[in-house]
């Protein structure tokens, strides 16, 4: 079945059913990501086989335009899913990348740390094992996705920035709040991590590469999706990521690179 045709019916049989539940209630989604797992859609931003190329723009660009107009917080959750699927498809690991491409694993971005909190963001490591410490703010479908692209202090490189592939059920990760985000069902909330150790082998590119990632591959996706969305639609804890449509001023991600460094 060609996506288009895939999307379709995924929008008629569960999202239009399921975004009711959704707005009326804050019901996150579940059943409409599964089935845009089940059709193929949520891959679209993470090619199986790193030979196969990037991906490209406009078909998940296609996808969040379309099921904005029905449902806001699935597009919500697919805007921050496709750019955090493009890092794993750069920078994963094979069976990452593998579950990502099949549709069977949510990723979400979580790399905005809440400048007012208590917890400064802090990664050391030893033994193979990383122990990163934050609060992120305004993470989507936070307790939701199965793992979190995850930004702190590069381990090495002082003033640099890292990212890493967290999993969502890895001890010292917890949500402190009910979702707070709009639209509400998108479970938008704030993710700590107090901390969460992962293995070095969880990093995703260099040490100290984290901003050029986030410039060379998360923008350029938000650029796209915003693009494709129209401004209102943008899912709120996205705004500082994305940077402007044309004839806005631009939001810089070394704004946020600067508040994990400090």
């Amino acid at each position: 079945m060609s996506y288009p045709s895939a999307l379709l019916e995924v929008l008629d049989h569960v999202i239009a059913p399921a975004a009711e539940l959704a707005d009326r209630d804050g019901k996150f989604p579940r059943t409409s990501v599964a089935a845009l797992g089940r059709a193929g859609l949520l891959g679209l931003t993470c090619p199986a086989d790193p030979a196969d190329g990037p991906a490209r723009f406009g078909r998940a660009a296609e996808v969040v335009a379309r099921i904005a107009t029905v449902c806001p917080a699935t597009a919500a959750v697919l805007q921050s899913h496709y750019a955090a699927a493009a890092v794993v498809a750069a920078h994963g690991g094979p069976w990452l990348r593998g579950e990502v491409a099949g549709g069977r694993h949510l990723c979400s971005l979580a790399v905005a740390d809440d400048a007012e909190g208590a917890v400064r963001p802090t990664a050391w490591g030893t033994a193979g094992v990383v122990a990163l410490r934050a609060r992120k703010r305004d993470v989507v479908a936070a307790g939701e996705a199965d793992s979190y692209i995850w930004s702190s202090p590069a381990v090495g490189a002082a003033g640099e920035l890292t990212l890493w592939g967290v999993p969502a059920h890895a001890p010292g990760l917890f949500v402190p709040a009910r979702p707070t985000g709009t639209p509400h069902a998108s479970a938008t909330s704030t993710v700590v991590a107090d901390p969460v150790r992962v293995p070095a082998e969880a990093r995703l590119g260099a040490d100290g590469a984290g901003l050029g990632i986030l410039a060379g591959t998360v923008e350029p996706w938000l650029r796209e999706l915003r693009a494709a969305v129209g401004p209102d639609a943008v899912h709120p804890s996205l705004e500082a990521w994305a940077p402007a449509v044309p004839g806005e001023a631009p939001q810089p991600l070394e704004a946020c690179a600067a508040m994990a460094l400090r």
